[in-house]
């Protein structure tokens, strides 16, 4: 099988895909379908994939905040697709949930999604029906979804860098999908190779000694959970899953980056013409993902990076007092030996993970019922052997502290809970509608591995 870690190719300087305006009135055609990529470098042969018009990773779709954008979604691929906005507050039959909040669209069929942003950011769109997301993900259906500030931050470059994890052979095909279900019953389906906006990484970006850049980081993997390393660059957190915070440095400079989390990062250029910054994913000896090289002639210097206006569509504080509390207990999964292998003894294949001690069901009983602009509090438990995260979808909440005397500087729609502990989360249910809450590895996902609220 060919491997992630083998040394990457020097590449020559490509230019991220320019982001998409979107139409306000006529909708605009998504065409998922099969192509051919180059995945790895010259001279390897092309992939036969899954792509959105025509080559993966989907369009840039960008949309000033308020408007709606209207998408004609047409599947010419051969399985049923529903397509999920990952992290936007949209209307609940917009979510895109296949076979819980829309029926899915068959192979030939069509759909149209009308999205009325509430909030500026950077989101995630990516396949997501029950039972059926790990395929046409894992083949390379996935994008980002922009929508703009009224007044965004002055930057020299907006660089949109989409990560993707590709399961492949020797001979640069797709291995098969598999379909006894072990890969859902453990980390799920990690790939061999990465790529950063459909491209062998790392992604060279050449601009001006102290430019200043925007990066929106945004995992779409099925399952690949890692961490991220910048180095040689002082980055500052302006935006954790698309929401606006004030701005940090990522402690001992690394970032934790499940599938479906996001960051917009800000940074400027090194001042040395030739000096060069990177974004590296943590995985074995580390694989650079974007590599940044100062040229040219300096640009004039900049105020201090300052933080962005924080969304005022947001709560500034959850009254965790009043709060509706509800658990999930995340158990099931296989077990990891002292050798490090897994052991699946006595495991249902179907139905490897349980939350509360069943699968999710969207005609079985609710998490919890809450009027709207009800506080929740989630307790979050996790008795298995893997890291498991989770994302609320419709709603941003906040990451509270152990004791419950506080939350983190931020908002998320994605946690990641370690194995064997607990995690608390709070939001208002301002979102009518009926929600999950799912793993964002897909084939966890496609086994079960969630659960649905619902505010009236």
């Amino acid at each position: 099988m060919a491997t992630l870690f083998s040394p990457l190719l020097a590449l020559a300087q490509q230019a991220p895909a320019a982001p998409q305006a979107a139409s306000a009135g006529a909708a605009r055609n998504l065409v998922a379908a099969p192509a051919k990529l180059r995945l790895r470098p010259a001279p390897a042969p092309e992939t036969e994939v899954w792509a959105f018009d025509g080559a993966p990773p989907g369009p840039v779709l960008k949309v000033k905040q308020g408007e709606t954008l209207r998408l004609n979604l047409q599947n010419r691929t051969d399985k049923p697709l529903s397509l999920h906005w990952h992290g936007l507050r949209a209307d609940h039959a917009m979510d895109g949930v296949g076979g819980f909040s829309q029926e899915p669209v068959p192979p030939g069929g069509q759909f149209e999604y009308r999205l009325t942003p509430p909030d500026s950011g950077t989101f995630l769109y990516r396949p997501m029906l029950l039972g059926g997301s790990s395929e046409p993900a894992g083949r390379g259906l996935s994008g980002l979804l922009i929508v703009e500030e009224k007044e965004p931050p002055a930057v020299d470059l907006d660089l949109p860098a989409l990560i993707g994890d590709w399961l492949l052979g020797d001979d640069q095909k797709l291995l098969p999908f598999a379909a006894d279900g072990q890969d859902g019953a453990a980390a799920g389906r990690l790939g061999s190779w990465l790529t950063v906006n459909g491209k062998p990484p790392p992604l060279p970006v050449k601009l001006p000694p102290g430019a200043r850049v925007r990066l929106r980081l945004a995992n779409a993997c099925n399952a690949r959970i890692m961490r991220l390393r910048f180095d040689e660059m002082k980055a500052f957190v302006a935006a954790v899953d698309g929401q606006p915070t004030e701005t940090f440095e990522p402690v001992r400079g690394q970032l934790p980056f499940a599938p479906g989390t996001r960051y917009d990062v800000i940074f400027d250029m090194p001042e040395t013409v030739g000096a060069a910054a990177s974004v590296t994913a943590l995985i074995g000896p580390g694989v650079p993902l974007v590599r940044f090289v100062s040229e040219g002639t300096a640009k004039a210097a900049r105020p201090a990076i300052a933080a962005m206006p924080l969304n005022p569509a947001l709560p500034a504080a959850v009254r965790l007092q009043d709060a509706r509390r509800s658990e999930m207990i995340i158990e099931g999964g296989a077990k990891v030996t002292p050798e490090n292998k897994l052991d699946l003894t006595g495991l249902d294949l179907a139905k490897p993970w349980t939350v509360n001690g069943g699968q999710g069901d969207p005609k079985g009983k609710a998490l919890f019922s809450v009027r709207r602009g009800s506080p929740v509090v989630i307790g979050i438990t996790n008795k298995t052997a893997f890291l498991q995260p989770f994302h609320v979808h419709g709603h941003c909440f906040r990451l509270l502290h152990p004791l419950d005397d506080g939350w983190e500087p931020y908002f998320l729609d994605t946690v990641q809970i370690p194995e064997g502990k607990r995690l608390h989360i709070a939001f208002v249910a301002d979102n009518p509608g009926r929600w999950l809450i799912s793993s964002t590895v897909l084939e966890r996902f496609d086994r079960g591995l969630w659960s649905w609220f619902e505010v009236t």
